[in-house]
């Protein structure tokens, strides 16, 4: 007799072939209408959900969980297949909602709910419902609290019968730009790029002071521009680059800091930022080229505080290059078995942005890249030898099993997030909390951005990032678009600081993962991670007053934020290495120098460069007649 779960395995191998198949299609020929594509997608999703993530898998609940998950599996495909079958009546009428719409819409959003706290736990599901109950109970809370009210069969209508509730634009972007680009990540680090991007990171940096720390920060940031996930590439990257830290040297804490940091800045670096800057794409209407160039600068400023800072901690704590014999050779760094399919999957992306394609299309170009690449690499040409059949075969399904068990969280939370945005929009809650903002605030710009900013990173917390934007973008985006700031600017600053709630404590998921990793205490973890990041707190300010750091108001601009972007990265990582903690005359002058280049004044930016001369001498001075200690507790630093 064929074991139960050897059958779920061989059946979520075939339904996670049927989804990127399904990707792929709608990639290449342009995606089905959106009450077909959606359902679709979202079925396939919710099936592999189910098998990947069951019910009380180690319990003795377990058959009663298989009974459960069926029966859920039958209520997506009857719900979806629903939609799909009434697609034209739903899009050329007016459908009023009956009793079995109401028994399908609910009973699809209770599932989808299960599957969100298998797949990201307790606190986005506990939103929604939160959201949900408001809906239908505002109209009897007291004021300011209280909408007009909406019953159950108007909120069903918004919520299951057209393409702006559960079926809106958010699920759409899964079912398209995300889902091609999990593709893309998952059969670009399977065919053997992640491997280069490895080998490559370690030649590059492995051989200066902080080595290792920098080795991890360029690890994390090319595999997290594939991967789509702070968490995940953490706990990807992070198996290597945190022991390899610990064995030469690094305290536990900030290794697991570097790693932490790293991932999460890869989420806000061009050219495949997270999925949250697609989201962003279609929110503001604007295209995704467009976004990715504005956040170079941004990406490269947060990377090179990231750096200078781990140099100067190298230098105070006497940390040591990696050994040589620990690095590989130009000669495997360059091995064209695992560096082919990466310059074949970016020829790809530059081809398809080059021909003004869409982005899932161009997604798609990047993909047959890969494929070209990984299979050129492993066809003799001009030898009888047979292909690598056998171990091809095995890549696809792990690529498919992959894809599936990324697309199943993203896919499910965007679903969730769906009905959170359109329950907002419904109840105008997102309007009143921009308008109390507001109140708050007075006219004061500065204060609103901080308010803003703080909202975001507690609103964020203990939820994914895309989750955290699509949430703080409904709701604080507005109140800075009020203040006559632009809105991408505005959604740039929610999305730096959604993307942040990761790593700020006292819920920093990123910092707990790599807290684990390293074997240390997550608080000694988060307070390294908050230093090396220290300068990103500060970013979306700096281009939400001063356009140029998103690429905007002239060359002038660019040009000076590209100049005084860079003294701020270097003036704010030495007062947090703690170099100049003991010279009090270099503190201030370092102090003052970052609070100059950091103001949006000519005149007072002027003042920075000024004090940069002798901020610079009394730096080297400071270093050359010290005897600089090395910190028994380094975590003291801070």
């Amino acid at each position: 007799m064929i074991p139960f779960d050897h059958i779920r395995e061989r059946l979520g191998q075939l339904i996670a072939f049927a989804l990127v198949c399904f990707v792929l299609f709608t990639s290449a020929f342009g995606e089905l209408t959106s009450l077909i594509q959606r359902p679709v997608f979202l079925l396939l999703v919710i099936l592999l959900g189910t098998l990947h993530f069951p019910l009380w898998r180690k319990s003795r609940l377990r058959p009663l969980g298989r009974l459960i998950d069926l029966a859920m599996a039958a209520m997506a495909l009857v719900a979806c297949g629903y939609i799909i079958a009434k697609s034209d009546d739903i899009m050329t009428g007016l459908p009023m909602a009956q009793t079995l719409d109401l028994v399908l819409c609910w009973g699809l959003v209770v599932l989808l709910l299960e599957l969100a706290r298998r797949t990201v736990g307790w606190i986005f599901p506990l939103m929604v419902v939160l959201m949900l109950a408001y809906t239908l109970l505002g109209a009897d809370l007291p004021e300011p609290l209280r909408h007009r009210g909406f019953d159950i069969y108007f909120v069903t209508e918004t919520l299951f019968l057209g393409d702006l509730g559960l079926w809106g634009m958010l699920l759409g972007v899964a079912a398209t730009v995300i889902a091609a680009f999990t593709v893309f990540g998952s059969l670009l680090l399977q065919s053997g790029g992640g491997q280069a991007l490895l080998n490559l990171s370690l030649r590059v940096g492995g051989r200066s002071r902080g080595g290792a720390a920098k080795i991890a920060t360029i690890a994390s940031g090319l595999f997290g521009m594939v991967s789509g996930s702070s968490v995940a590439n953490v706990a990807t990257t992070g198996n290597f680059t945190i022991p390899m830290m610990r064995r030469l040297g690094y305290p536990p804490a900030l290794a697991g800091g570097v790693e932490a940091v790293a991932s999460t800045g890869s989420q806000l670096a061009p050219p495949i930022m997270g999925a949250a800057a697609f989201i962003m794409a279609e929110l503001i209407d604007k295209p995704y080229t467009e976004i990715a160039l504005g956040a170079v600068l941004p990406a490269l400023l947060f990377y090179g505080a990231i750096f200078l800072t781990i140099h100067f901690l190298a230098i105070r704590l006497r940390l040591d290059p990696v050994p040589e014999s620990e690095l590989p050779s130009w000669r495997q760094a360059l091995n064209p078995t695992y560096l082919l399919p990466v310059v074949a999957a970016f020829a790809g992306l530059l081809f398809g942005i080059v021909s003004g394609n869409s982005i899932q299309t161009t997604a798609f170009y990047a993909i047959c890249g890969v494929v070209i690449g990984f299979v050129g690499v492993r066809l003799p040409i001009g030898s009888r030898a047979k292909p690598e059949t056998e171990s091809v075969a095995v890549i696809l399904a792990a690529i498919a099993t992959d894809v599936a068990k990324g697309l199943v969280v993203v896919g499910v939370l965007l679903a969730c997030a769906q009905i959170l945005v359109a329950m907002i929009n419904l109840t105008g809650v997102g309007v009143a909390m921009a308008s109390g903002i507001l109140a708050l605030a007075g006219d004061s710009a500065l204060s609103v951005a901080i308010i803003v900013a703080l909202v975001c990173m507690i609103m964020g917390m203990g939820v994914p990032t895309t989750a955290a934007y699509v949430l703080v973008a409904s709701v604080m985006a507005p109140a800075l678009t009020n203040m006559g700031f632009e809105p991408y600017a505005a959604h740039m600053f929610v999305f730096f600081y959604a993307t942040l709630s990761v790593i700020t404590p006292p819920v920093c998921i990123a910092v707990f993962v790599a807290a684990g990793i390293a074997g240390e205490r997550w608080i000694r973890v988060a307070r390294w991670a908050l230093t090396l990041s220290a300068v990103t707190y500060l970013i979306p300010f700096l281009f939400l007053f001063s356009p140029g750091y998103l690429g905007q108001g002239g060359a002038m601009a660019i040009i000076n934020a590209v100049i005084f972007g860079g003294v701020i990265c270097v003036a704010v990582s030495v007062l947090l290495s703690g170099l100049v903690a003991r010279n009090v005359p270099a503190l201030l002058t370092w102090l003052v120098v970052a609070v100059c280049a950091a103001w949006p004044s000519l005149y007072v930016q002027a003042g920075a460069l000024a004090l940069l001369g002798p901020a610079v001498w009394l730096l080297r001075r400071h270093l050359r007649v010290q005897d600089l200690p090395v910190a028994a507790q380094p975590s003291r630093v801070l």
